[in-house]
Order: structure tokens, then C-alpha cells, then sequence
């Protein structure tokens, strides 16, 4: 099954590519169509990264990285929807070197930008900054969305569970904050979440540890 999923991912990006090229022909008309395609890639490619967390802790290559390049990637990747549904990002330069693995950690804040997207209203607003919490440095990613019920908090990372607002909005998988959660176990970093209803979301991402040896 695992081999059948990974063949699978790899042949329907090819027709995903091909209908970018023709839909890019005319940008403007075709806005909605490139937003929902793009909806679509990120699918795949959560497919994609869930089929590789058995072997991960292999693929780990932890390095002195800056923290603003890993967010400048992740905005970037999602400017389209900023644009489109009108949102404002607060970002400022955190300007940190953290110890981690570039590529796994940019998945994580790319899931967290996706779903701060998903449920923040148009001509909302997402922030992202540097707040001391719980005695560490944390990385805040931020919205003024519509918020997580309270009975829901506990479980958000659990394998499936999408809550009252997966249920409502119906577009959740429950399979994006369960991945990033399990990324930052093996990473060796933390993540958690405080929420309110009709307020918004805050996701917290504790980067800090100890002096990796490779050895």
C-alpha cells in the first residue's frame, strides 16, 4: 500500500502541473480554479509526508538555520491566498538561528499558515512573532479566525479528529496538526495551541534545545 500511495502522489502531480501551466495563461480569470488547485497540491502533499513519517528520524539532518528564511518560504508559498481572500499578514523579522531540520520544520509552519488561512474570514489577519511563554522563546503564529471550541483544545493533534469546526466547515482531514505534532517529537521541539471562539487562534512552537551532536 505504501509503495501503491507513493507512485500515486508522484503521477497525479504531473496532471496537477499541467493544468497550473493552463490555467496560468489567464492569471486573472482563472483565480478561484489556481486557488482550489493549489488547495489540491497541498493534499498530495500531506499524502506525500504522512507515507514518510516511518522513516523520518532517517531523513533528519538538524543545522544552524535562520528562522526568518523558513517563514519568508511559507509566506511565500501562500501568497496567492493571502492576496485572494484578502488577509493581512503582521510579520517582522525575528531575526534567530535555531537548530533543526529546515525542511521538516517548513512543513509544519506551512500546515499552521494553511490552517490560520482555512479559518480566518476574508479581510482577517494573521501575525507572526517571537513571545516568551512558559519560561522559553517561542515562535507565535497568530489569526483572528474563528477559534477552536474548548472541549476540542485537548485533541486537536490526534490522528483523525477534526472537532466542531471539521464538522461544520467540512474541508478538515484531521491529519495536518496530528503530522506537525508528531514532526516536532522527533525534531525535539514543542508545539501547542490556545484558542478562543469568534477570536482566534494562537499555535505556539517552543524551537529551543540542546546542542545537536551528530555523533
Amino acid at each position: 500500500m505504501e509503495e501503491y500511495y507513493t507512485l500515486w502522489v508522484h503521477q497525479i502531480k504531473t496532471p496537477i502541473f499541467a493544468l497550473r501551466l493552463l490555467l496560468r495563461e489567464e492569471p486573472e480569470e482563472n483565480r478561484e480554479s489556481l486557488a482550489q488547485l493549489f488547495r489540491i497540491e497541498q493534499y498530495v502533499e500531506m499524502v506525500l509526508t504522512y507515507l514518510r513519517m516511518e522513516d523520518m528520524s532517517g531523513d533528519l539532518q538538524f543545522e544552524k538555520v535562520s528562522l526568518d528564511k523558513i517563514l519568508k518560504q511559507s509566506v511565500r508559498k501562500y501568497s496567492q491566498m493571502f492576496i485572494l481572500q484578502k488577509i493581512r499578514l503582521d510579520y517582522r523579522p525575528v531575526e534567530r538561528i535555531v537548530l533543526t531540520d529546515e525542511k521538516w520544520l517548513e512543513f509544519v509552519t506551512e500546515q499552521i499558515l494553511s490552517n490560520a488561512l482555512k479559518y480566518t474570514k476574508n479581510g482577517g489577519e494573521i501575525r507572526i512573532c517571537l513571545e516568551e511563554k512558559r519560561g522559553r522563546e517561542c515562535l507565535v503564529i497568530e489569526d483572528n479566525g474563528i477559534g477552536i471550541q474548548a472541549e476540542d483544545l485537548p485533541r486537536v493533534f490526534e490522528k483523525g479528529f477534526t472537532g466542531y469546526n471539521g464538522r461544520a466547515d467540512k474541508k478538515s482531514t484531521g491529519i495536518g496538526l496530528y503530522l506537525c505534532k508528531k514532526i516536532m517529537d522527533k525534531m525535539g521541539h514543542k508545539i501547542w495551541i490556545d484558542s478562543e471562539v469568534g477570536k482566534g487562534t494562537r499555535v505556539y512552537l517552543e524551537l529551543t534545545r540542546k546542542e545537536w551532536n551528530p555523533e
